[in-house]
């Protein structure tokens, strides 16, 4: 009953407004506090220690992030926030904004706009699951002197708190599959840039190599299974289909730059999903964000029709570079479309697989 009451206040403190608000002056929410020099943050005995339970360091690993790798991946395209990174930024910027980042227990004030509103839950199963898309990612990025040569980052983890890897050994022990992958990833800028590809390989062999190592980190979500508790059935049936969904958009090797991630995130659902709410007709919510909850219920439905072969499906249809600019294009209008059949669907792709 007392979980129930915490998430059903946790909903109604960001239902006021409908969908989440990401961006500001058209950058993700809180861009200009965050630290634009590594020396900004925390620094203790030579070593740099952020604070990832603060959503301003958290916040900053990705602009730090970007800043390091623009300069590698202007292939990318010929504006200013063509990152693929950009995507993480905002999807933690939805995270705050709903309401997903704060304490799920009731127990703490930690994320509430009227307690600690700069905190990130660590009994939060959002805020976990985006820990290892923000430390791992820069705690590579250190190893592989993107951040400068030598530089050593240990992250800060609250007292009692044993769940998370703090440094690049740490998490290379614990979670070696991912760390690999990140290592790999920022590698590959240097020799893909290097490289002979024309432009347009290049930006799909990085993209690989980024989605590769996302991919790996996302997985890591199992780490959090026991907080998903805390929240209600549709809420988790929902995350469920978020991770999913990043099959779909890693297979198509998606560029997540600012402005096409800025359209995948702004309509996810901009508050905690209560017990009861079954799209597309949840009450408070816009239809944007109802048609997304329907269109990964109808996905979910399409797959199980499949005996759970979807993805495969789709993985074997992205076989190319011109059919991986279809796909994600196909991702886009799903977002956008709110009648979208199984027959349509499925025979798009099996069309695009027979040009494989």
């Amino acid at each position: 009953m007392l979980r129930l009451t915490v998430l059903s206040l946790l909903a109604c403190v960001v239902s006021l407004s409908s969908s989440a608000v990401i961006l500001e002056d058209g950058m993700p929410i809180l861009w200009a506090q965050t630290a634009s020099q590594l020396t900004e943050l925390p620094i203790q005995n030579e070593n740099v220690m952020p604070n990832p339970w603060n959503l301003l360091h958290r916040m900053s690993l990705y602009k730090l992030l970007i800043a390091a790798t623009d300069p590698l991946i202007l292939y990318m395209g010929t504006g200013a926030n063509e990152s693929p990174f950009w995507g993480l930024p905002l999807q933690l910027a939805w995270m705050r904004t709903s309401g997903r980042l704060a304490d799920p227990t009731g127990t703490t004030t930690c994320g509430m706009d009227t307690g600690e509103s700069m905190c990130i839950s660590t009994e939060s199963w959002w805020g976990c699951e985006n820990y290892f898309v923000s430390a791992l990612p820069f705690l590579s990025a250190a190893h592989n002197n993107f951040l400068g040569e030598g530089v050593k980052v240990q992250m800060q983890v609250p007292e009692g708190v044993t769940d998370y890897c703090t440094t690049h050994a740490d998490c290379s022990t614990r979670f070696p599959d991912a760390m690999t992958k990140w290592d790999a990833f920022f590698q590959g800028l240097i020799t893909t840039g290097a490289s002979a590809l024309a432009d347009n390989e290049k930006k799909d062999a990085v993209l690989h190599l980024y989605w590769e190592a996302q991919l790996a980190s996302t997985n890591l979500a199992s780490q959090c299974e026991a907080k998903k508790s805390h929240y209600s059935a549709p809420e988790m049936s929902f995350a469920n289909s978020w991770l999913n969904s990043g099959e779909f958009v890693a297979a198509a090797h998606f560029q997540s730059n600012l402005e096409k991630a800025s359209k995948f995130i702004n309509p996810l659902p901009g508050r905690i999903l209560k017990e009861g709410d079954v799209a597309p007709n949840i009450e408070g919510l816009s239809d944007a964000e109802n048609n997304v909850l329907n269109t990964f219920s109808w996905m979910a439905t399409l797959d199980k029709a499949v005996d759970g072969s979807l993805v495969s499906y789709w993985k074997k249809a992205m076989c190319s570079l011109r059919t991986r600019e279809q796909g994600s294009q196909l991702l886009e209008e799903l977002l956008s479309t709110k009648a979208y059949s199984s027959i349509t669907f499925m025979g798009v792709l099996a069309t695009m697989a027979t040009g494989c």
